[in-house]
C-alpha cells in the first residue's frame, strides 16, 4: 500500500461500461491528514462508479478528532460525519473552470478534498456536551465537577448592576 492511502490508481475503469462500480474501504485507529489535523477512528467508503461523463466518486466517513470546549475549556472527542462527491471527467474540450480532469495517469489523490470537508464539519463553538456549566467567572473553576460557592455572588453582582444601570428606571414601565 502507498504511503498515502487516499490515493487511487482508477486506470482499470477506462475500459469499463457506464454503470460499472467499485468500493474502497477505510479503516484507521488515527490517521494525519495535516500538520494539525489528527483523526482518530477513522472510518469511510468511497464508492467509485463509471459514467458516460467520467468517473462519479463518492465517500461517506466518521472520525473523532479532539476539539476544546469553549464553555469549560476541557478538551474532549467530537465525532466527525460527512460526505464527499466528486465527479471528474474525461474529455477536456468539454470541461469547464470548475470541472475536475481525470488526469492522464487515472490516479487520484483525495487528501485534500477528504480533509476539507471533515474540516467544514467541525463546529465553530464546539462544546462537549449540552448541559455543560462551563467556567466560573470569580474563580475559575470548571463547574462541571461541582459548586465552587460563587453562584451567591454572581446574583448579587448582577442585581447592583440593574439598579445601577441607567436604564433601570425603564423596569417601571414595564
Amino acid at each position: 500500500m502507498s504511503k498515502n492511502p487516499f490515493i487511487l490508481r482508477l486506470g482499470s475503469f477506462l475500459p469499463q461500461t457506464a454503470g460499472y462500480k467499485r468500493e474502497y474501504p477505510f479503516k484507521y485507529p488515527k490517521i494525519q491528514l495535516a500538520d494539525n489535523f489528527l483523526l482518530h477512528q477513522f472510518e469511510g467508503l468511497i464508492t467509485v462508479t463509471r459514467t458516460p461523463q467520467g468517473l462519479l466518486i463518492q465517500g461517506n466517513f466518521e472520525a473523532r478528532h479532539q476539539l476544546q470546549c469553549v464553555r469549560c475549556l476541557n478538551n474532549y472527542d467530537h465525532l466527525l460525519s460527512w460526505e464527499l462527491t466528486d465527479l471528474y471527467i474525461f474529455n477536456r474540450r468539454d470541461a469547464t473552470k470548475e470541472d475536475l480532469i481525470l488526469p492522464d495517469n487515472a490516479q487520484i489523490d483525495l487528501t485534500e478534498s477528504i480533509k476539507e470537508e471533515a474540516q467544514l464539519d467541525i463546529p465553530i463553538n464546539p462544546i462537549c456536551k449540552e448541559d455543560c456549566q462551563g467556567l466560573c467567572q470569580v474563580c475559575g473553576a470548571n463547574l462541571n465537577e461541582g459548586d465552587c460557592g460563587h453562584a451567591d455572588l454572581l446574583l448579587e453582582k448582577d442585581t447592583d448592576e440593574e439598579e445601577n444601570s441607567p436604564f433601570a428606571g425603564l423596569k417601571d414601565l414595564l
